[in-house]
Order: structure tokens, then sequence, then C-alpha cells
């Protein structure tokens, strides 16, 4: 199985670290985030890692060519980044022929079982969210039958975006992950995408996925995955990686349902 690792962000809540260090390369119990992120892909089953680069690309290239128990490819996005979108399209040549892969963020640890999670994954979907009844301010909308994605609300702002024909009230609210799943099958919708939205393509086409998945959930499958016991801990700011040892001590599976 294959995978992208998304870690090309600037990293500006872990500054002044990353004045020095790409995100990616920040030590937590003694490893390097991005270490931590690619063993968990291994013990699920994945042999193989795109990892996007921007912020001190050539740190996490080296770093990425001198491990040899996975087989990494780097998405160079020194140009510009392309956000989350963008960068999953700039990876198409990188990414697509195995039907699918798993995106998993470089700054989020979990206690999900992403072999399991993969699993659940329908080839008639374009994409498999993981995502959670948590406290968050932006949610995504999901279908309580179908649990196909619908929409989605900022409860700061009260702003709804809608989708599908159905009420918001009718909906789950449930906070993503930053880990999903996505069928090859993506990538014509995405060139469809920049085509409609106009976008300008200087070295990468630039859009968050998001922005993207709520485009394509009006006429396509995009499902989400509701994970019970979830456990997750975003490492990307300078308050939560004193906590990340003992959240890494205290790994437990999860409950699908």
């Amino acid at each position: 199985m294959k995978a992208m690792i998304f870690a090309a962000g600037m990293g500006t809540r872990l500054k002044p670290i990353t004045d020095r260090m790409p995100k990616a390369l920040v030590p937590v119990c003694g490893k390097p985030l991005i270490e931590h992120i690619s063993l968990k892909l291994k013990s699920s089953g994945f042999d193989s890692a795109v990892v996007n680069v921007h912020h001190f690309a050539e740190m996490v290239e080296n770093w990425c060519a001198a491990q040899d128990w996975m087989d990494f490819s780097i998405s160079d996005e020194r140009h510009r980044l392309l956000e989350t979108g963008g960068a999953v399209l700039h990876a198409r040549k990188l990414l697509e022929g195995n039907g699918g892969f798993l995106i998993h963020n470089v700054d989020i640890l979990t206690n999900a079982d992403l072999g399991k999670f993969c699993s659940l994954h329908k080839m008639d979907s374009i994409a498999t969210l993981l995502v959670s009844d948590r406290k968050t301010s932006r949610y995504l909308l999901f279908d309580k039958n179908t649990m196909q994605l619908c929409g989605w609300t900022n409860d700061k702002t009260a702003e709804v975006i809608m989708v599908k024909d159905i009420r918001p009230e009718d909906c789950l609210k449930r906070g993503f992950s930053g880990i999903h799943f996505l069928s090859d099958s993506v990538f014509p919708l995405m060139e469809e995408y920049v085509r409609v939205k106009g976008l300008e393509d200087d070295g990468g086409f630039r859009f968050p996925i998001l922005d993207f998945y709520l485009y394509a959930a009006a006429s396509h499958p995009i499902i989400g995955i509701d994970v019970k016991d979830f456990r997750m801990l975003d490492v990307g700011k300078l308050d939560t990686l004193e906590m990340a040892e003992e959240f890494i001590s205290s790994h437990s599976s999860l409950a699908y349902p």
C-alpha cells in the first residue's frame, strides 16, 4: 500500500524550533515526527510513502534518503506551497497506480488502526475520511443514514455550507482527523475542479482539499468513518510537544463500527 505524508508546511506554530529545521524533523521522544508517522504506516502494511517538501526541503529529502526500511518518494513544492489539495494533485504521478492511497498529516498522532481504516474504504467512493465525535470549531456534516459528506459548518462564525439536499440539523457533526483514503478516481475530478474554479497553475495548482471535497460531494460519494474511542494529538504546537511522549506510550487500538 502507498501513503502520502503532508510534511511541507512552514511549522509556524512550532517557532522558534522551526527556524532551524522543518516541522517533519522536530524530535518527539527521540525520533522526528516523520519517523513516528512512517513507522506507524509501516506497521499497518504500507511499504511506500510520498513526502511533500518545501520548508527546509533538503533536510527532509536527506532524512528520507537515509532510510532503508521504507520506500520514500519526494514531491517537490519548493516553488510554492500548494496546500493540501494541490499537494495531492501535484504528486499524482507518484501516487496513482494502486487503486488508492492514504493521506496522513506529519504532525498528527492518533491511536488509529490505519490498516483497519483502509480496509473500510469502498472503491466506489472517491474518498473515505476518518472522523470522530470530538470538540472543535469546524465540523464536517454527514448524512446520519449513509455517512456521506453533506456539508461543513463553523460553530464560531455560524457559517454553513451544504452540498446535498438535507438540512444541517439532520446531519451528524464530526471532526476531521487529517487521515483519509483516496481512490485514484479522485484525480480526474480534481482536474475538473481546477478548471471550474479557474485556478492558475504557477508550478502547481493551489487549493485546500476540504474545499475540493465539498465540491465533489455534491455528485460523488465521500464517506466518513466515525471512529469510537478516538484519541488524537496535534503536535504542531509547542505546548503539545511535551504531551507527545505520554500519548505515544498510552497508544491503544480503536473500536470501529
